[in-house]
């Protein structure tokens, strides 16, 4: 009678983008632990502190020195949104990685929920939808508008585009590559996934209140360059399907490290000396370890 091999658990890379967010990370960090732990024997938790001018640096060295699965990763200087989530899957090494922001409007718990429905292999993105949005009035308005246009333009059928609650196979990345540093990266993700046939189930979570700090997107600016960055990305994606242009041979040796170099400030470091690039399978970090 043949004896079954028992298989390896499943990996998982978890994963916050932080910018100034002192008040709210460790506590981020720590329920993260918890849960993952529950989850998997196979886990990491790592911090992309993006030019945080708060304590948010001082306290991320003190996780990874207390945790060894707490990984950081420091940005000498503010890339934005889209350049932390670039720098978070690069230095992902598990099989399937989970973002959310480090602002504590989402519980990182409920990543079990997408862990669970993840495990049927029927699937390779599980998206979080809101199940009710806690934001002010006109936040909740424009975010709808957001929402309900970014879907016509790109023809996503997703319930919730911009829900920074996702967990996913880290083989994506090998067929697809992001290049946005702004917030439209969440966009520019969901659209590649799509567009490659990836497989997506939605999962629904709960939305919480700002407890602590600001929002760095809604003010008139913002707005307005955001909006630019939309129809960039909808005159690139739909209107000329640059990423769809490769050839299957190009693609599938294609490097899955980023588009744009991501070089890398690590604690004591000088700022100024010149850094190697950071791809998917050459993450630069502090560890705990």
């Amino acid at each position: 009678m043949p004896v079954e091999t028992p298989q390896p658990p499943r990996g998982l890379s978890v994963f916050f983008p932080a910018y100034n967010d002192s008040g709210t990370i460790a506590s981020m960090v720590v329920n993260a632990l918890i849960t993952a732990r529950r989850l998997t024997s196979d886990y990491e938790v790592i911090v992309i502190n993006d030019g945080s001018r708060d304590l948010t640096p001082q306290i991320l060295d003190e996780l990874a020195r207390v945790y060894p699965a707490v990984k950081v990763v420091h940005h000498q200087k503010n890339r934005g949104y889209g350049g932390a989530l670039r720098s978070g899957f690069a230095t992902a090494s598990k099989e399937f990685v989970f973002y959310t922001d480090g602002d504590a409007q989402y519980d990182p718990s409920e990543m079990a929920l997408l862990w669970e429905r993840a495990q049927a292999g029927d699937v390779d993105l599980v998206n979080g939808y809101k199940i009710s949005r806690s934001d002010p009035l006109h936040r909740i308005f424009i975010g709808r508008f957001y929402h309900h246009t970014v879907r016509m333009l790109f023809g996503l059928r997703v319930r919730d585009v911009d829900c920074d609650f996702r967990l996913m196979r880290r083989a994506i990345f090998d067929r697809i590559q992001l290049e946005k540093n702004s917030g439209v990266i969440c966009l520019e993700l969901m659209k590649k996934i799509h567009d490659a046939g990836f497989r997506i189930a939605e999962v629904p979570v709960h939305h919480y209140h700002r407890a602590y700090g600001k929002s760095q997107f809604f003010n008139f600016g913002r707005i307005f360059r955001t909006g630019v960055d939309v129809l960039k990305l909808w005159y690139s994606l739909v209107i000329r399907r640059e990423h769809l242009q490769a050839t299957p041979a190009a693609q599938a040796s294609a490097s899955p490290a980023p588009a744009l170099p991501l070089p890398v400030s690590l604690p004591g470091q000088n700022a100024d000396q010149p850094q190697p690039a950071i791809g998917l399978d050459s993450p630069q970090r502090r560890s705990g370890s």
